[in-house]
């Protein structure tokens, strides 16, 4: 049932994000100033912005059947199955803070491609998680993959990081390392008797 109505709970999240989003900008100016002058965010902005950025991730995840617990509105840490970690205020530089926009164009430009991949893997996993009652892997692996980007991308134009966004998949594990030391010599097999 909560897959039915989703668009209708997430109504108050809407009006909450359409709020919370004005104040956001004005503060991604007054962070674009202050990283200009400074040459850092100060930790306060930092974490204001990085709660929104951290809220919307949730959002989206809801909206887009990527998650399935109703979403806090404040956008803490570790309050959600789908999560962002986001680094504290560090330096970054003021050549490329001050050209941010014009550098973000590429990413701005594929996360909204992705976004609009994102919706059609929603829609279409509505569908099917009404019948099967759950999102199969493949479609929530795009999603969340659609996801990533875009948080990143929000994450680098509104300052909170100087890396930008990557097209490399951080949701595949990495194999496990070889064991250190020696290689085990293999065992010896007893000769055959005639």
């Amino acid at each position: 049932m909560t897959v039915f109505f989703r668009l209708l709970l997430a109504i108050p999240h809407f009006i909450w994000s359409a709020i919370w989003q004005y104040v956001f900008l004005l503060c991604v100016f007054w962070a674009w100033l202050v990283a200009l002058f400074f040459g850092r965010l100060e930790d306060d902005l930092h974490s204001f912005l990085a709660r929104y950025v951290r809220y919307m991730t949730h959002l989206y995840a809801y909206t887009f059947l990527l998650a399935d617990p109703f979403p806090r509105f404040r956008g803490y840490a570790g309050t959600y199955p789908v999560d962002v970690e986001i680094d504290g205020a560090g330096r970054q530089s003021r050549w490329k803070t001050f050209f941010r926009l014009i550098l973000a164009i590429p990413a701005l430009v594929f996360s909204a491609v992705l976004m609009t991949v994102l919706q059609v893997v929603a829609f279409a996993g509505w569908f099917v998680t009404l019948v099967l009652g759950r999102m199969p892997r493949g479609m929530r692996d795009l999603g969340a993959y659609c996801l990533r980007f875009n948080t990143q991308t929000y994450a680098y134009v509104s300052l909170l990081t100087a890396r930008y966004p990557s097209l490399a998949s951080g949701s595949v594990p990495a194999a496990e390392p070889a064991p250190a030391g020696p290689e085990p010599e293999p065992e010896a097999i007893p000769p055959r008797s005639p």
